[in-house]
């Protein structure tokens, strides 16, 4: 019994030997990537934010997901084919409301020859998607030579209805005004009444 038992141990030990070395001894196989952004992209975002980092927060890499949402009118196989097309999609940048954290505008890097993981050709999935959410969606062909005014001039040019829509909301009346600020108690003269 006591044979058994030994040989018993013996066999896990050998098992346990031979599974660190068949694995390299590594439960996580990864290693730090050098930089987060390519230079391409670092380059976009430091002329985005100089551009319109003033009023907006620069969001990088987002998925379709975060953006949108599916209307609750649809159908569950429609909703499901639509999630699960979005899930696999992602925007280079986006540009968020500093107060509320709103997404306004979405912003991808298009190569011509879709080179370095660029996209190539127009996303119409990821289009419509952002079209039928009322997000708008600017395309920027790679290139060098951009200037902040040319990033700042596509941008503003794909931002018009959504100031449209600020200034409709600044002249719409408030619903709640303040009081008028006046005395709570009765104002009494200084000067005595007259006789």
């Amino acid at each position: 019994m006591e044979l058994a038992i030994i040989l018993m141990m013996l066999l896990i030990v050998v098992a346990l030997g031979a599974i660190k070395l068949s694995d390299g001894g590594v439960a996580f196989p990864f290693r730090r990537k050098p930089q987060l952004f390519t230079p391409v992209e670092h380059t976009f975002l430091n002329l985005i934010e100089q551009a319109m980092g003033r009023e907006f927060r620069i969001v990088c890499r987002v998925r379709l997901n975060d953006l949108v949402s599916v209307r609750q009118s649809a159908n569950k196989k429609t909703a499901s084919q639509a999630l699960s097309r979005a899930s696999s999609r992602q925007l280079d940048f986006v540009l968020v409301d500093k107060q509320d954290m709103s997404p306004v505008m979405a912003i991808d890097l298009v190569h011509s020859q879709g080179k370095e993981g660029y996209k190539a050709q127009k996303d119409w999935f990821v289009t419509g998607a952002l079209d039928a959410a009322g997000l708008p969606h600017a395309r920027i062909k790679v290139k060098s030579g951009y200037t902040v005014d040319d990033i700042r001039e596509c941008l503003e040019n794909k931002l018009i209805p959504y100031r449209r829509l600020q200034n409709k909301m600044a002249q719409l009346p408030v619903h709640n005004p303040e009081p008028p600020k006046r005395p709570t108690r009765p104002v009494r003269s200084s000067r005595p009444a007259a006789a």
